[in-house]
């Protein structure tokens, strides 16, 4: 295996499934049996899970809401999702961990990093909720800060688009994908694949990130194995 440590960023939207809204059962079940395949190779993985799906802090912003109780909202909302992932992995014989930002004793463990290193060297999936526990903070944010304390060798970056375009694939039949790019051209061409505070810390800390097709079967495997899946930002 090419890495030996991950921590995987999924969306919460990518949960939706083809609803309109919450979490598909199905797309769960899903996501859980691409992670079995990589978890039974011996691969360490932590997730960090958005939360877009339940609830998105801007969104209550643009709408009159407080910011910072919008945010919190949202991050309640990370851990429902993290709830879910959790329960879908363990369905699937996978022992977890879910760890949050906020303290919830009654249902996860209080974010501690050398606890989360160990769970991961022992095998357990650690699942990280409550993105960094501030608001206005990401949970992109969120995956690239975890990722660096507990020493990820990669950030893979699960979306519904298989890679960085230089412009919006949706939107653009000509659009073009890199399969590799540097920060410093990510900044230049001005091209979306992280918020701004998350790229940086990723950059400084020299922590690669790869963007792929979270929803096509196998590309999770392929990378780890070293396969040239999705666009990968490197230095």
């Amino acid at each position: 295996m090419k890495y030996k440590r991950i921590l995987l960023k999924l969306s919460g939207e990518a949960l939706m499934g083809d609803r309109q809204y919450g979490i598909d059962p199905k797309r769960l079940s899903e996501y859980a049996d691409e992670i079995k395949q990589i978890h039974d190779l011996g691969i360490e993985i932590a997730i960090v899970i958005g939360g877009g799906n339940i609830f998105r802090g801007v969104a209550g912003a643009s709408n009159g809401m407080d910011r910072v109780q919008g945010d919190y909202m949202g991050m309640l909302a990370t851990i429902i999702n993290g709830m879910a992932l959790q329960g879908a992995l363990e369905e699937k014989g996978m022992l977890t961990r879910l760890q949050t930002a906020l303290k919830i004793e009654a249902i996860a463990e209080p974010y501690i990093k050398r606890r989360a290193v160990r769970h991961l060297e022992k095998g357990r999936i650690v699942i990280f909720g409550a993105g960094t526990g501030n608001p206005y903070f990401t949970t992109d944010t969120a995956a690239v800060l975890r990722g660096i304390e507990v020493d990820a060798d990669v950030i893979l970056k699960g979306t519904r688009v298989d890679g960085v375009y230089n412009v919006d694939p949706e939107k653009n039949p000509d659009a073009v994908k890199f399969d590799y790019i540097s920060f410093d051209d990510v900044i230049k061409k001005g091209l979306n694949v992280m918020d701004t505070t998350a790229f940086t810390l990723s950059q400084e800390n020299k922590l690669p990130i790869i963007v792929f097709d979270m929803n096509k079967e196998g590309n999770l495997l392929k990378i780890c194995k070293g396969e040239n899946i999705g666009t990968i930002v490197n230095i």
